[in-house]
């Protein structure tokens, strides 16, 4: 039995330590060395995590993340190729082959990790609200019969509307294509509140607005890339836990200015979110069958 137990041992760190070698021979990644550029999603329009001024160089912890993988690539920070996206286009431009991996404020989910491969997460969230200063709304609850602003495709409008169906009240919803649009829409009333993950609103918090305590669903953050290229997932995973263990992921928190992360939450997360998918995959919702 002790032989046996050995034996599989050694199978297990053999094959540990074929993994890199692995992820360095998979198409994916050798047709990222053979172009020598590594294509990224990011975000231009959300501070402390890509944001790019007019014809300026994009910025971020997200943008520090890219480097990070490129210089694990390739060999150099900078052979990066950044790739404006939002909430609606990143998806469909990792469907076509145009970008290699997306770094977007990408919040995980069940139903996403069927569609793309997602690292494990490297940052969390939740999504909150922002609302004028002197508009007199001070909770959730204050927003009912109110529209509130969100970004098209994401997660924002399916937390609230839950969380408003939860406490039987009625609020509309305004979707835009970007973030500057909804404070623009907040700023001139058209939307009672703006609303999106949290640290994104800290970017945009001024002297004329108010963040509310409330909080709604966690929002973790993964790298996402094309379904099958596991090679390139694993080392986008091996790179991560590389900057957790030596804290310099903690140092690109800090550097941003973001709040502080609960790894112990995002563990949590890295085994949750993967078993609900394989959950939903054993058991997928079925398609409603249209009425003639």
């Amino acid at each position: 039995m002790k032989k046996l137990l050995s034996i599989v041992v050694v199978l297990m760190l053999t094959l540990v330590s074929f993994m890199p070698a692995l992820a360095e021979d998979a198409a994916e990644v050798a047709a990222i060395k053979q172009r020598g550029k590594l294509l990224v999603g990011v975000k231009a329009d959300v501070p402390s995590f890509g944001y790019q001024e007019l014809g300026g160089e994009f910025e971020g912890l997200e943008i520090d993340l890219a480097h990070k993988l490129a210089e694990v690539i390739l060999g150099d920070a900078n052979a990066v190729e950044f790739t404006a996206v939002t909430a609606k286009t990143r998806g469909p431009l990792l469907d076509t082959g145009e970008l290699d991996l997306v770094i977007a404020t990408f919040t995980i989910k069940p139903d996403r990790i069927l569609q793309y491969d997602f690292s494990k997460p490297y940052y969390v969230d939740a999504i909150g609200l922002l609302v004028g200063k002197d508009s007199g709304i001070q909770s959730f609850a204050d927003l009912a019969g109110k529209t509130i602003g969100v970004a098209q495709s994401a997660t924002t409008k399916d937390a609230l509307q839950a969380a408003a169906d939860a406490a039987g009240m009625k609020v509309e919803f305004a979707e835009f294509p970007t973030y500057p649009d909804i404070k623009a829409a907040l700023d001139s009333g058209r939307v009672a509140c703006f609303s999106v993950d949290k640290a994104i609103l800290m970017g945009y918090l001024d002297d004329t607005t108010v963040l509310l305590s409330d909080s709604f669903a966690a929002q973790p953050y993964g790298v996402a890339m094309k379904k099958g290229n596991v090679g390139l997932l694993s080392i986008v995973d091996e790179t991560i836990a590389a900057m957790r263990a030596d804290a310099s992921m903690d140092a690109l928190v800090t550097k941003w200015n973001l709040p502080a992360v609960d790894w112990t939450v995002v563990d949590q997360y890295g085994v949750d979110l993967w078993a609900a998918a394989a959950e939903l995959a054993a058991n997928p919702t079925p398609t409603p069958v249209p009425a003639n």
